[in-house]
């Protein structure tokens, strides 16, 4: 019986860290809206909560039967649904049969181990609905009987239509234990709630520590690239159609949206989308809205950095929605010069270029003022490097050590 469970639970661990990639954008945007922060501790309960869930579906539909021309003769028994409430008590006394001990009735009684499943199935799901999401109890009973009700629906209907007949049996009395499980989770939960710190107070003081925190900021970054993205790959596709690929156009249409959305956007109303979805705003030192050319030349360093990469990825990108391949697209490149030339590295070897700007994405990650702090080696405005000392002159024991002399030029005849 072990075994059985087994299957479901690998599953749901095999399949969590991707439903967790794809969820975590939207989980973080919807998070920072309503909290302002996203603290491990949230983070942390948050997910345990979504492969609870992720298990729990997982136990109810896993494993699936192999669909065979006697599929409904073999699940015959579980066809027509079981309404009366209290018949596990009859089941109980039925899998005991004349030896009634401890250990028939209650150790090694499929019935009972049945019956426990279903109150530990949405036990954790009190847990979670009191201390994470604080539900009272009136709430948690009513989401322990819907997602109940959901899971034996599902049962009943064959997974709702998928199979011609059911596999698994709907149950009144795992309705009622699942539900009760819940409740007992909720219980459950008091005593961790005086033990362990409250998720709000977590977020309190991270606030306090930093009020718009890094995580926040590098998510409405997040969503405004990947809207910068879609922007230029409808450009680029609306050129194509229009006039085809030229160098202006792969590499100007991407840096004009990066200027309009990160210097007109800002201008005109207070943020770029991406903030304004995470409730941020643009504000210079004295708390006010930054000038029209503070932003333009802040809009720079995204345009430098995010042109490169949206024009290979929109070319790419354009390649998919019109059926070409890259090197068509290469081909529509139908120009010569500077422009043409970097095109063509970018499409060949991006990651040059990407390499060349990295300082660049350093710097708008780490929210430096100057490129300066997030250079290796970074010189002043006379080409030296004032950590290392450098240039500077040879001393004559490392010249040894190299067998290398110097020849002073011979002195100007005056």
């Amino acid at each position: 019986m072990v075994q059985s469970y087994m299957l479901p639970v690998q599953t749901a661990a095999t399949v969590f860290p991707l439903l967790a990639v794809l969820l975590f954008l939207p989980s973080a945007v919807v998070l920072y809206r309503r909290h302002g922060v996203l603290s491990r501790w949230r983070a942390l309960s948050l997910c345990a909560f979504g492969y609870y869930l992720l298990t729990a579906v997982c136990l109810t539909l896993i494993p699936l039967p192999r669909l065979t021309p006697d599929f409904c003769r073999r699940f015959a028994a579980k066809a027509d649904p079981e309404w009366t409430p209290g018949h596990t008590f009859t089941d109980i006394w039925r899998e005991a049969g004349s030896d009634i001990t401890v250990k028939t009735l209650v150790l090694q009684n499929p019935a009972v181990a049945g019956a426990l499943f279903n109150l530990l199935l949405l036990l954790p799901l009190g847990l979670f609905l009191r201390y994470h999401f604080r539900r009272n109890l009136a709430t948690t009973v009513a989401l322990g009987f819907g997602l109940s009700l959901l899971f034996e629906a599902t049962q009943g209907t064959a997974l709702w239509g998928a199979y011609p007949c059911p596999y698994r049996l709907f149950d009144v009395d795992d309705l009622l234990t699942n539900t009760a499980g819940a409740a007992l989770g909720w219980f459950l939960a008091g005593p961790l709630l005086r033990r362990l710190p409250s998720i709000a107070s977590l977020d309190a003081k991270a606030l306090a520590r930093r009020p718009v925190p890094l995580g926040r900021r590098l998510t409405a970054l997040t969503v405004d690239m990947i809207g910068v993205g879609a922007v230029t790959l409808v450009g680029l596709a609306v050129g194509l159609h229009q006039r085809g690929l030229t160098p202006a156009v792969v590499l100007g249409t991407p840096l004009l949206v990066c200027v309009c959305w990160f210097g007109l956007a800002p201008w005109a109303t207070g943020t770029t989308p991406g903030k304004r979805l995470l409730r941020l705003e643009l504000v210079d030192g004295a708390g006010q809205r930054p000038a029209l050319w503070q932003l333009l030349l802040r809009s720079l360093p995204h345009g430098v950095l995010l042109t490169p990469m949206l024009a290979f990825g929109a070319l790419v990108g354009v390649d998919v929605l019109v059926g070409r391949s890259l090197v068509g697209s290469l081909r529509e490149v139908r120009a010569d010069g500077v422009l043409a030339l970097l095109v063509r590295v970018l499409l060949t070897d991006p990651s040059v270029v990407l390499l060349i700007l990295a300082p660049a994405a350093l710097m708008l990650l780490a929210d430096e003022p100057n490129i300066r702090e997030t250079i290796a080696f970074p010189l002043n405005g006379n080409a030296q490097d004032l950590l290392m000392g450098a240039p500077s002159e040879v001393d004559d024991a490392r010249l040894r050590e190299l067998h290398l002399s110097l020849r002073k030029p011979p002195p100007a005849n005056k």
